[in-house]
């Protein structure tokens, strides 16, 4: 007898469909089981989880030998999602449940000992690919119920356990489709604990990040200790603009199958906010082990990855940063395959100018040599600070503005400004470009046209700040997003010179 169940599995962010065939022969050896078509070890153990679940069910094991190939055969399948399928498979042998009820439907879900399925990685993504697929029903494990219901147009049914499943399937124990209000969920996430009107002072530094979150720009902050930087940074995702829902929706499937996005959350609305230690490495930064996973860049996709005391990152691990923030997506090799990420990401970076933190203080003398600073700035090498757009150097506050009671600008306010200047940049491209940060060359030469002031103006720079053809690119860039957030339509003078003082730190630190 041959059964079909069907299912869904991941090759790195991709989810692809699983035909799952089990075949018996009940004059083989008593209930042996044998899975095919290039399971992995969690795969391969769920045999001996299935047959405990079914015991424990109260539900009949098929005698003989059993065969259960996972197609397409050519394809490694990971994970424990098969549990639920497999199981199904099985039982339609021995239990009878008809043809009919499993045509349309794909299921997942991991099985315990007892028979209850557990949550699995990456249940939003596969629901996606079960409704572009054509499958009426979902059949997932209760606690991914509400995260696979964002994905309209599949009737998404929560299972405890495997008894529960069973008897959906054979119509004895009906259930209702879960289904998310989208509209709410948006409503309620517009929550953060820091706001720029708690930053007291540096109001050019503020303008530097309102530029930089307008046209999705790369930052470096650079000054002393304690002179808010870090405080700046986890204020920087509340100026930004919301997710929409297709961001949302890719921004969701990267967390879910990275397994890091909360149980509470069916879907991330605010922008990523991702902040790595210093000691990661570069597998834990682009992604890697021996089956492919996101890493930070890619958990950072359509938000702010944001790297403190950048010196004291290894030099090779911030190297290979440089793949991803060109192309906006980053492409993992490893024996078991090949995988490529999103890494669409904004960086913002932080440092000492010096070990010691007081380079060029008038409170406090710096205690290094210049070889010990030397070597501190080496670590961030010429092109990487080439792709960082701004630089923005930060000074200590003034005893007058941190006894000072009053507060600055709101977030909200300043998030308004953003919009409005992304919204300019949506109706100007009609490419896949959607900011100013990602133009390409035919776009900067349409739409950053200078006048006889200034090239001249960026001629000098070019001459006295010694500038590469990447960073002149930058400054076009940098100098659209300034006169979109002047609702300007030509590039003016002022533009590029504010544009131009963002790239001192080339001359003045390197």
């Amino acid at each position: 007898m041959l059964t079909k169940v069907w299912s869904c599995a991941l090759n790195g962010i991709t989810p692809f469909t699983v035909e799952v065939e089990v075949s018996n022969n009940a004059q083989g050896n008593e209930n042996y089981v044998s899975i095919v078509g290039l399971p992995d070890a969690a795969v391969r153990e769920s045999k001996e989880r299935i047959r405990s679940a079914v015991y424990a069910s109260g539900l009949k094991f098929p005698e003989g030998s059993s065969t259960v190939a996972l197609a397409p055969a050519d394809v490694k399948k990971s994970g424990s999602a098969l549990d639920l399928p497999i199981s199904i498979g099985l039982l339609a042998i021995v239990c009878a449940i008809p043809k009919q009820c499993l045509e349309g439907t794909m299921m997942i879900g991991e099985l315990a000992l007892d028979g209850t399925l557990r949550p699995v990685k990456g249940c939003l993504a596969m629901a996606i690919h079960a409704r572009e697929k054509g499958f009426k029903r979902l059949l997932v494990p209760e606690g991914n119920s509400v995260e696979a219901s964002v994905a309209s147009g599949v009737d998404v049914y929560p299972i405890k356990n495997l008894l529960e499943a069973y008897k959906f399937l054979i119509g004895e124990e009906p259930l209702v489709p879960v289904q998310t209000d989208l509209d709410k969920v948006f409503q309620s996430s517009d929550q953060f604990l820091d706001d720029f009107c708690h930053v007291k002072g540096q109001h050019a530094v503020k303008r530097g990040l309102e530029i930089a979150a307008a046209g999705a720009h790369n930052i470096l902050m650079i000054g002393p200790p304690g002179c808010g930087k870090s405080l700046l940074a986890r204020s920087y995702p509340s100026i930004l603009p919301k997710l929409n829902l297709d961001e949302a929706l890719k921004v969701t499937q990267i967390h879910s199958i990275a397994g890091s996005l909360p149980e509470d959350q069916p879907l991330v609305t605010n922008r990523p906010f991702r902040s790595p230690h210093h000691t990661i490495s570069d597998a834990g930064l682009l992604g890697g082990t021996s089956n492919p996973r996101p890493g930070e860049v890619s958990l950072a996709h359509k938000g702010v990855l944001f790297l403190d005391e950048l010196p004291e990152y290894k030099r090779a691990t911030l190297e290979v940063m440089r793949q991803p923030l060109e192309s906006g997506e980053v492409t993992i090799s490893r024996a078991s395959g090949t995988a490529t990420f999103p890494a669409d990401f904004m960086l913002l970076a932080a440092m000492n100018p010096c070990p010691c933190g007081h380079y060029g203080s008038v409170q406090r003398q710096c205690r290094c040599s210049s070889s010990q600073i030397a070597r501190y700035r080496s670590k961030i090498s010429g092109p990487l600070l080439d792709r960082i757009d701004i630089h923005l150097e930060v000074t200590p506050v003034s005893e007058k503005e941190l006894m000072s009671k009053s507060d600055g600008e709101k977030s909200a306010n300043i998030r308004q400004r953003v919009e409005a200047a992304r919204a300019i940049q949506k109706s100007r491209f009609n490419s896949g470009v959607i900011t100013n940060a990602s133009m390409k060359p035919q776009e900067i030469q349409e739409y950053c046209e200078v006048d006889t002031s200034g090239r001249a103006l960026l001629k000098t720079a070019i001459n006295d700040l010694n500038l590469s053809a990447r960073a002149y690119d930058r400054i076009l860039r940098l100098a659209r997003t300034i006169a979109d957030l002047e609702s300007s339509e030509n590039l003016q003078v002022q533009h590029i010179a504010e544009a131009v003082q963002y790239r001192t730190l080339d001359r003045k630190l390197w």
